[in-house]
C-alpha cells in the first residue's frame, strides 16, 4: 500500500501543545485518504515545541495532494493546539509544505493549501476554487465591522480583546504584558506613595524628582537636566515623541498676529520676520485639533485645563529650531505670548494629540488602548486632560482630515514643507523614514512582482479588489474627504497601498510610542494635564503658578508608570524584516525577505554610527527597533 510520512510542528508559544485527539486527511487529485488518527504508543505527541511525523497508508496513489485536512476532537476537556505547518513526503519522494500557524479551538477543523501562492484567477481545478470560497465565505463571518464610537474609522466587531478570534489574539505573554509592565513601572519607579495623592501638589521642579528615576547617559536624563532650554524646546518637534505636527510656515495664519515688533529681539539674520518667512526660515506648530475638546471632569474635586496652542519657532544661523512666540489661550483671541510664559501648556497639548499617530497606527494594538487606557475609568481618565471622552472628541475631529495621501509618508512630509534635507539637517525622524519607507517598498515591490505579471493581474484579482474597496466603503465609511482608493489600475498603485499598511503599523507607530519615557518621563517637560488654564498676558505666570498648574502627586505616578509601560519591548519581540511563520515557501519570495533584511540591517548600522557620540541619539526609526507589526 502506498505511504505518505505526514510530518507536524506543534507552535513553540505558551499552552501552543494539546492532548486532544488530532486527525488528518489528505486530499488529492485522484482520491482521499481515510481519516487518520495521528497517535504513536506510549508517546506523548503534539507538545509544545514539537515535531511528530506519522504514515498515512492509502490504497492507491492520491495523484497531487492539494490539500490537508486537520481535525481536533476533545480527549478529556478541550484544549486548544497551535500547529504551525504540516510537510508531506510523496510515495515518489517529494516534499509538499503546507503552512498553518492557526489554533485549532473546541472541536475545530482547519483546510489547508499547499505554501505555494495563487492568485484566484490562477485557480484551475474546481476543488481548490470550491476551498478559496468557502475560506472567503469563513473570514467574512469570523472578521466583521464594527463602529465604536461615531466618526470613528470602523473596527472589528470585539468590544475586548478576549473576544477576537484565537488567531488574531496577542500570545498569551504578550497579553499580559502591559499589564505586568504597568505593575512592574509602579514598583520599580517607587511610585506606589504617590498613587493616590491627587490635589497634592509638588513643591518645586527638583521635587518632582522624587518619581524620576535618574538612569545615567539617557535621553530622559538628558531631557530632565535641560527641558527649560529653547534649543530641548524646539529640538523635540523634529525627533521628539510627536514629530509630525511641525511645518514650514509661508504665511502667518489669521488667528496667530504676530508681528516683526514681538520677535524681532530672536531674529539673528538682520531681516524683518516677513523676510524670515519668505526665506524659509519660519516653522508652526498648531495644536488646533485640541480647540473645543472637553477637558477632563472626571474628578470634580480638581479642574482640568485644555489649551490649543499654537508655537511660531525659528531656525537660526546654527540651524537650531528656537520657539519665539506661543499662543496659548483657548479662545485664540489674544496676542501671542512669549514661549516662557505657556511653554508648559504647549508641551501638555503636544502630549494630548500623540494619541492621534498612535491609535491610527495601532489596528489590533486598538483593542488593548481601548480596554486598558481610553475606557471609563481607565489610565487616561486618571492622569490626562483628555480623558473623560475629550480623546473621542479628539479623534473624531482628526478624523476629518485624514486622508490616505496623509499615511503616504514622503507625501506627508513634502505636504508640511519640511522634505529638504539642507533645510533641516538634524530632521532624523524624517531621514531615518525615507531609508525605512524606501526599503519597505522594494521589498513589497519585489513581492508583488513575483504573482503580478501585469497591470492587468492586478485589475482582475478580485479578492484585493473586494479588500481595498471595503476598506474604504466601511472602514473609512466612504468619508468624502479621505480619499482612500476603491479600485486599484495598476502594480505601483497595489505597492503603495501594501507600504502604507507595513509602514503604519511598524516604522510609524514605533516612533511615535517607544520613545514615550524618553521625552515623557520628567513630568514638567511633557504634563498629563493642567490644573490652570494659561496666562492671558505676558508676565503673570511664574514658578509658582507652573508649579500648581502641573500635574498633582497621583496624576503623575500614573502617568508616569503608563510611559514606562507603554515604552517597553515585549519578551521575544519581533522586529521589522523577521518572519518566522513561513507562509511564503517559494525561492524567490525567501530571496526578498533576505534582500530587505539585508538593506534594514544597514540602516540601522548607519544610523549607530550617526548616534554615537551624541547626547541626544535618536533610534525611534532604526528597524532593529521596529517591531514587526503592532497587530500580532
Amino acid at each position: 500500500m502506498p505511504s505518505y510520512t505526514v510530518t507536524v510542528s506543534t507552535g513553540s508559544q505558551w499552552f501552543a501543545g494539546t492532548d486532544d485527539y488530532i486527525y488528518i486527511t489528505l486530499v488529492g487529485t485522484e482520491g482521499c485518504s481515510e481519516r487518520t488518527l495521528l497517535d504513536k504508543a506510549l508517546y506523548n505527541d503534539f507538545e509544545r515545541g514539537a515535531v511528530d511525523s506519522y504514515d498515512v497508508r492509502v490504497g492507491e496513489n492520491l495523484g497531487e495532494v492539494l490539500l490537508v485536512k486537520i481535525e481536533k476532537k476533545k480527549y478529556w476537556v478541550q484544549d486548544d493546539w497551535y500547529c504551525s505547518y504540516i510537510t508531506v513526503k510523496t510515495p515518489s519522494g517529494d516534499y509538499l509544505e503546507f503552512p498553518c500557524f492557526h489554533w485549532l479551538v473546541d472541536d475545530k477543523e482547519v483546510v489547508l493549501r499547499d505554501g505555494r501562492a495563487h492568485l484566484p484567477q490562477d485557480d484551475k481545478t474546481s476543488l481548490v476554487k470550491l476551498h478559496r470560497q468557502k475560506e472567503l465565505e469563513k473570514r467574512r463571518k469570523t472578521f466583521r465591522w464594527k463602529e465604536w464610537q461615531p466618526g470613528f474609522p470602523m473596527s472589528i466587531d470585539a468590544d475586548r480583546h478576549k473576544d477576537l478570534p484565537r488567531d488574531i489574539q496577542f500570545d498569551s505573554e504578550k497579553g499580559v504584558d502591559f499589564v505586568l509592565n504597568y505593575s512592574k513601572a509602579i514598583e520599580n519607579l517607587f511610585v506606589n506613595q504617590f498613587m493616590h495623592m491627587f490635589q497634592s501638589s509638588w513643591s518645586d521642579f527638583a521635587d518632582f524628582e522624587r518619581i524620576f528615576v535618574r538612569i545615567k547617559n539617557t535621553i530622559s536624563e538628558y531631557v530632565m537636566q535641560h527641558w527649560k532650554e529653547d534649543f530641548m524646546f524646539g529640538y523635540q518637534f523634529l525627533n521628539g515623541c510627536n514629530p509630525i505636527m511641525f511645518q514650514k510656515c509661508i504665511k502667518l495664519p489669521d488667528k496667530f498676529p504676530v508681528t516683526h515688533e514681538m520677535v524681532s529681539v530672536s531674529l539673528e539674520r538682520e531681516l524683518t520676520l516677513e523676510q524670515e518667512l519668505e526665506a524659509g526660515n519660519i516653522y508652526i506648530v498648531d495644536y488646533e485639533v485640541l480647540e473645543g475638546i472637553s477637558p477632563n471632569c472626571t474628578d470634580p474635586c480638581t479642574l482640568q485645563y485644555l489649551a490649543a496652542p499654537i508655537c511660531l519657532l525659528y531656525k537660526n544661523t546654527q540651524n537650531k529650531i528656537l520657539p519665539i512666540a506661543i499662543q496659548g489661550k483657548t479662545s485664540r483671541s489674544s496676542c501671542p505670548l512669549m514661549v516662557s510664559t505657556t511653554g508648559c501648556w504647549l508641551r501638555s497639548g503636544s502630549a494630548q494629540c500623540l494619541v492621534l499617530p498612535c491609535t491610527g497606527s495601532s489596528l489590533l494594538f486598538t483593542l488593548c488602548i481601548r480596554e486598558q487606557l481610553i475606557c471609563e475609568c481607565g489610565i487616561f481618565d486618571k492622569a490626562n486632560a483628555t480623558g473623560g471622552g475629550g480623546h473621542v472628541q479628539m479623534i473624531q475631529k482628526a478624523m476629518k482630515s485624514l486622508t490616505f495621501r496623509s499615511l503616504c509618508f514622503p507625501d506627508i512630509i513634502k505636504s508640511r514643507g519640511v522634505d529638504n534635507k539642507e533645510e533641516l539637517p538634524t530632521y532624523f525622524y524624517r531621514d531615518d523614514g525615507y531609508r525605512v519607507w524606501e526599503a519597505t517598498k522594494s521589498f513589497v515591490s519585489d513581492v508583488v512582482h513575483i504573482y503580478y505579471t501585469s497591470d492587468e493581474t492586478v485589475q482582475e484579482d478580485g479578492e484585493i479588489q473586494a479588500f481595498i474597496k471595503d476598506v474604504c466603503s466601511f472602514g473609512m465609511q466612504d468619508l468624502d474627504q479621505c480619499e482612500f482608493p476603491k479600485f486599484l489600475k495598476s502594480r505601483e498603485e497595489l505597492i503603495e497601498y501594501l507600504t502604507v499598511i507595513v509602514f503604519t503599523a511598524s516604522a510609524q507607530h514605533a516612533a511615535v510610542n517607544f520613545g514615550q519615557y524618553d521625552w515623557y518621563s520628567w513630568i514638567p517637560n511633557a504634563p498629563s494635564t493642567m490644573r490652570r488654564p494659561p496666562p492671558n498676558q505676558k508676565g503673570l505666570a511664574n514658578v509658582n503658578l507652573i508649579i500648581e498648574s502641573l500635574p498633582d502627586r497621583g496624576r503623575s505616578s500614573w502617568h508616569l508608570g503608563a510611559v514606562w509601560a507603554l515604552s517597553q519591548y515585549q519578551e521575544g519581540e519581533l522586529y521589522l524584516g523577521m518572519y518566522p511563520d513561513e507562509h511564503f515557501i517559494e525561492k524567490p519570495v525567501k530571496a526578498a525577505m533576505q534582500t530587505f533584511r539585508k538593506q534594514l540591517a544597514e540602516i540601522s548600522s548607519s544610523i549607530k554610527k550617526r548616534n554615537d557620540g551624541k547626547k541626544l541619539p535618536y533610534y525611534n526609526m532604526s528597524p532593529e527597533q521596529i517591531p514587526n507589526s503592532v497587530a500580532v
